[in-house]
């Protein structure tokens, strides 16, 4: 099954170029089902694939010689083994439901632009598919970059509004910042090893020096934090929130910013020999945990509030990298994919139902108008605050265990953040449910549940956030019964050999940590419900800590002051300055020279044919004076004279 691998990721691009050049003759319905048809036909044979890549082991596939030098060789090649296959699964799982549910969010849409829209859609999935499946760094790349064209692109989709293409322009150049990090990484292994295929690199690892493999992990980790939103390059994917919601639950759930960590994950040998590196992913990882849940306290726009949200968990999924935890980093990027695409897409639901209202200030007791809505949410903020035996507590439990089994600093730090996560996720989740309705009568008045395109990918996600953690059950729990980690042990095995014996923690230990947890999360829920359950809408100005948290702790102000105006000043200087009054100067000097000069020698015509006879004498005397040689001349003179 494996060598028709290459139909995952051509489905989602036939749909991508039917879409897009039957954009105006294409009826609605054609169009979604195109482009939602394309998806699930590659999720059924990614489905095929995951089992057959289950039964038999990975396998690689050689499509073509994309570069081919007497000292390079980079194939076009697809691996396919344990790692990929999952991604694989999850990108088209999710990316169908997406699909799905767009067919009716973006229903208002004019026909071009809802055929764009879908477009835009096939060919981000392809590029995230494209990127999973390359066998080495440089097919990666090419996914690399074709998921930022393609954020660029659906960020901005609403391209009348200019702060969305500000937005849509703030993730590309951001991403491209991360994005030369990689490159660099790229060409440093190919100038050591002559090669960038994954099976090569990883062979010839033990030939590269220590400060080699440091440098090229660190250069990859810059890439992984522009396009998986750490500090200091995550302040794109908030501002992402312009685009279309689907493209929301698209960008942060299942796609995009999950990419530096399949990248980091794939690449766990390199990682495992830079212990270095790998310290100052866990604490970047942790760092950016913290410090997004702070900022997520007091958002009060539905979508920031989530946003945040996913640059916090991605955090954790650092904090697990960093620490060697590479299964449960997959398995919180799996789980994440379910709740968070969830909260997303719940999110599109009630703003739908709102007549675009975002602010959650706004909103209230949406509960009786929106059963299905609300039940799935509520499933999802239970995932992803850690409650058992929802998805989200597995993949958490097992990166803070992980955690204190490297640094105990680094677990209660973790478990603060788990809190801080907990608190905003009810605070959203009572604000917009629960409570009384504090919108206008006319958005009252119209008030409904979403039809069924939408609700449907709802309640299949809702599933997967209360079951789909099931596969990771710790072993302290029952033994052998973590079936994801000893599906993904052969991709880890190499890593896990050179990192020796782990310290496990003892079965009560665990039991104690899990229990005071989990009884503290309780807690803060209850705390979160009952602070904002009979919330009054109020013009109080905000002050102290809570601005600066309102105002995400000035991060963008700060960036504008320290690198955007200064840039923007110094191109002020080249354009004025230099360019106007230097180049454009001399260049537009020499043309009023030449004019002058053209005005003045005009003169010179003044119709009189006496004054033309004078200067052909003159130039009849001067030829004479030249032809003839300086003795001749000197002779004229004196006879003259």
């Amino acid at each position: 099954m494996s060598k028709f691998v290459y139909l995952v990721p051509l489905f989602p691009l036939l749909g991508f170029l039917i879409n897009g050049l039957g954009r105006k003759s294409l009826s609605k319905s054609a169009i979604s089902l195109i482009g939602s048809g394309s998806i699930l036909v590659s999720f059924v044979v990614s489905l095929l694939i995951f089992f057959d890549v289950k039964a038999n082991g990975g396998s690689v596939v050689t499509l073509f010689q994309f570069i081919d030098t007497d000292s390079i060789h980079i194939p076009f090649a697809f691996q396919i083994d344990q790692l990929s296959s999952l991604f694989l699964l999850i990108i088209t799982g999710i990316g169908f439901l997406i699909h799905l549910y767009s067919s009716a969010y973006m229903h208002e849409e004019a026909s071009p632009h809802y055929a764009r829209y879908f477009a835009y859609l096939n060919l981000f999935v392809f590029s995230m598919l494209l990127l999973v499946l390359g066998a080495n760094y440089v097919i990666m790349f090419i996914g690399w970059e074709g998921v930022g064209l393609c954020s660029y692109l659906l960020i901005g989709f609403w391209f009348t509004n200019n702060d969305y293409n500000y937005a849509a322009r703030k993730a590309f150049v951001m991403n491209r910042i991360g994005d030369l990090g990689f490159l660099l990484a790229v060409f440093w292994l190919l100038s050591k090893l002559g090669t960038a295929t994954y099976s090569d690199v990883f062979a010839q690892v033990s030939s590269l020096s220590s400060f080699d493999i440091t440098a090229i992990t660190m250069l990859l980790f810059v890439g992984a934090m522009g396009k998986s939103a750490q500090i200091p390059l995550y302040t794109w994917l908030p501002d992402a929130m312009a685009g279309p919601t689907p493209v929301s639950a698209l960008i942060h759930a299942a796609t995009m910013v999950t990419a530096g960590i399949y990248m980091i994950a794939r690449s766990n040998i390199l990682y495992t020999m830079a212990p270095a590196t790998q310290t100052l992913v866990a604490v970047i990882g942790l760092a950016t945990a913290i410090f997004a849940a702070t900022i997520a306290l007091r958002q009060n726009d539905i979508k920031k509030v989530l946003a945040y949200s996913t640059v916090s968990q991605l955090g954790y999924m650092f904090l697990g990298l960093g620490v060697g935890a590479y299964t449960g980093a997959v398995f919180h990027v799996m789980t994440h994919a379910f709740f968070k695409a969830l909260l997303f897409l719940g999110a599109g639901s009630v703003i739908h139902a709102m007549h675009h209202e975002q602010d959650i200030r706004k909103m209230g007791a949406l509960k009786k108008y929106m059963p299905v809505t609300h039940i799935t949410f509520l499933l999802a903020c239970l995932a992803i605050a850690g409650i058992p035996p929802f998805s989200g507590f597995f993949s958490k439990d097992e990166i803070l265990t992980a955690a204190f089994s490297k640094n105990p600093l680094y677990y209660f730090v973790g478990v603060a953040g788990a809190l801080m996560t907990a608190f905003y996720m009810f605070r959203l989740y009572t604000l917009t449910f629960l409570g009384q309705f504090r919108g206008t009568h006319e958005q009252e008045h119209h008030l409904h549940e979403s039809p069924w395109q939408m609700t449907l990918p709802l309640i299949v996600l809702a599933v997967l956030s209360v079951i789909g953690g099931w596969i990771g059950i710790p072993e302290v729990f029952v033994e052998n019964a973590h079936s994801l980690e000893h599906f993904l042990a052969p991709v880890f095995a190499e890593s896990a050999k050179l990192a020796g014996q782990e310290h496990h923690l003892a079965a009560s230990q665990e039991y104690m940590m899990m229990g005071g947890t989990t009884l503290a999360i309780i807690l803060v829920i209850l705390f979160a419900v009952n602070s904002y359950k009979k919330y009054q809408l109020s013009e109080e100005e905000t002050t102290g800590v809570s601005k600066l948290l309102e105002n995400k702790w000035y991060v963008d102000e700060l960036y504008d002051a320290v690198i955007v105006n200064p840039l923007q000043a110094l191109a002020g200087f080249f354009k004025n300055i230099i360019e106007k009054s230097g180049i454009d100067g001399l260049v537009n000097g020499v043309g009023k020279l030449v004019g002058y000069g053209s005005r003045q020698l005009r003169l010179l015509q003044s119709g009189q044919v006496g004054n033309y006879i004078l200067v052909m004498v003159l130039g009849m005397v001067v030829f004479i004076l030249i032809w003839f040689n300086d003795a001749a001349i000197m002779q004229l003179l004196n006879k003259i004279f």
